[in-house]
């Protein structure tokens, strides 16, 4: 009877955290804060420095430079004459033009097709069309444009008889190149290089005696650097 009478354990009081478990747990949280913010800081101080170090290159070493497109040599390399002033009906008179295509850019610079007009009188009397091509960084590439006149249209224009009288054809031209610049794939310029030249052919020797061109330039930025931006800001740089 006694034994059953014996007092039975009393069950554990529950378990409460010492202060010094709290201020651990605090300091957990803090330094967590802390290494987020670090983070956080260190991938904005990062898109800083690129941004700035690309505009630094836009505007130094990557600033994109007009391609020249020359003029250098026209020669006539076909022209027949009746009695050694007039150009033979049925006949086409060939003019080669030397031009050159300078690229002052640290990039390539790649061109479609080119296209040169020729005007007599502000008749078109023929035209020409040359092959795509690239420029090398800071080199000039030369190439030879031959244009093919239609004697018909040049024979019916009022004007000939008086160029006749004085042994010079007055022509003039229009040349064309589209083209674009990369650099990088950051700064993308597309170019379009026009050229307007006045020329007189001497009609006894079949030589251009005079020639005055004029150059103008049509240019369009395309920047990429956000779509960069993006890629590179993605990258983890504290696994």
């Amino acid at each position: 009877m006694v034994e059953k009478e014996q007092a039975r354990p009393l069950a554990p009081a529950g378990y409460r955290p010492s202060s010094d478990d709290n201020e651990a747990a605090l300091h957990m949280k803090r330094a967590r804060r802390k290494k987020f913010i670090n983070c956080c800081g260190c991938i904005t101080a990062v898109v800083l420095i690129q941004a700035v170090v690309i505009i630094i290159l836009a505007f130094t070493v990557f600033r994109v430079k007009e391609p020249k497109i020359m003029m250098n040599k026209v020669t006539v390399t076909k022209l027949e004459l009746v009695n050694g002033t007039t150009p033979k009906p049925g006949t086409n008179i060939s003019l080669t033009a030397d031009v050159s295509v300078k690229n002052p850019n640290v990039a390539s610079f790649k061109y479609s097709n080119t296209t040169t007009t020729l005007y007599y009188h502000g008749t078109v009397v023929g035209e020409a069309r040359g092959p795509p091509g690239r420029a090398k960084a800071r080199r000039t590439m030369r190439m030879n444009i031959t244009v093919d006149i239609i004697t018909e249209i040049l024979t019916t224009n009022p004007n000939l008889k008086t160029d006749v009288g004085s042994g010079l054809l007055t022509m003039s031209s229009y040349s064309r190149i589209p083209g674009r610049v990369n650099m990088l794939n950051i700064v993308k310029k597309h170019v379009v290089v026009k050229m307007n030249c006045t020329m007189m052919v001497n009609i006894s020797s079949q030589a251009i005696q005079e020639q005055k061109c004029k150059r103008k330039l049509s240019c369009n930025n395309f920047w990429q650097a956000s779509s960069n931006f993006s890629r590179l800001s993605s990258v983890n740089y504290f696994e």
